[in-house]
């Protein structure tokens, strides 16, 4: 089976809107687009050509899609831009009704079931790039294996979040952190199941922890019937 990574880059308090510049997605009346874009380092670049020496496949939403297909044909002595333009893509839309960027196909139907199809192939592993609605149905159907999450150390207060309403509570395991010089933390998650919980009260709560909790009923009661 295929492993469908995602890689986002996300500020502190979880926007990934627009990282790369004003015109990208200003959707919603966002203002603050390209906050990413300054701290770049050569070590961030190294880890990007790193991620894409293997044979991989890409899948986007629309709105990335039409970003990325506006961009990497037209990048001359880059890299990069051969290994995008020449990986198969998929694109997850309701709306478009043809993709003209080489090497790309629409994904008809139901997504989630066409992604579970995809991930049943032969083929090279599936790389997310941006696509923040797609997402939310991989997030919400439980479809990435691995997480690569740039956090970077900006917080912006609105904007398109990336664990939306939605989200299926997974406990996650970490399997590499590094740092950038600009002080962007690079973490690799995979899922490790559901969230294990745990109590931090004594074994007997105390009469005050017994009259908090009273309080705490009572409040949700009148709140439950006014609404």
């Amino acid at each position: 089976m295929r492993k469908l990574t995602t890689n986002t880059f996300i500020t502190l308090d979880g926007v990934t809107q627009a990282p790369g510049g004003p015109d990208e997605d200003p959707s919603g009346g966002f203002t603050h687009g390209g906050w990413a874009v300054n701290y770049f380092d050569e070590g961030m670049g190294q880890i990007i050509a790193e991620s894409l020496k293997e044979p991989f496949d890409l899948m986007l939403g629309r709105k990335t899609y039409e970003i990325f297909a506006a961009h990497w044909p037209y990048a001359t002595d880059d890299p990069i831009a051969e290994r995008l333009n020449s990986a198969r893509k998929y694109v997850a839309s309701r709306t478009l009704s043809s993709v003209d960027w080489q090497n790309s196909q629409l994904l008809g139907g139901d997504v989630a079931d066409q992604i579970v199809k995809l991930k049943g192939q032969d083929g090279p592993d599936i790389q997310v790039h941006g696509s923040s609605d797609l997402l939310q149905t991989l997030v919400k159907h439980n479809l990435i294996d691995e997480y690569h999450l740039w956090v970077f150390p900006v917080m912006l207060g609105t904007g398109r979040r990336l664990f939306a309403d939605g989200t299926i509570p997974t406990g996650l395991k970490l399997i590499d952190v590094k740092t950038s010089t600009t002080g962007v933390v690079i973490t690799t998650y995979q899922p490790k199941g559901e969230v294990e919980y745990g109590d931090t009260e004594f074994e007997e709560p105390s009469p005050a922890e017994v009259e908090r909790r009273k309080r705490l009923a009572e409040a949700d009661l009148a709140a439950s019937r006014s609404s």
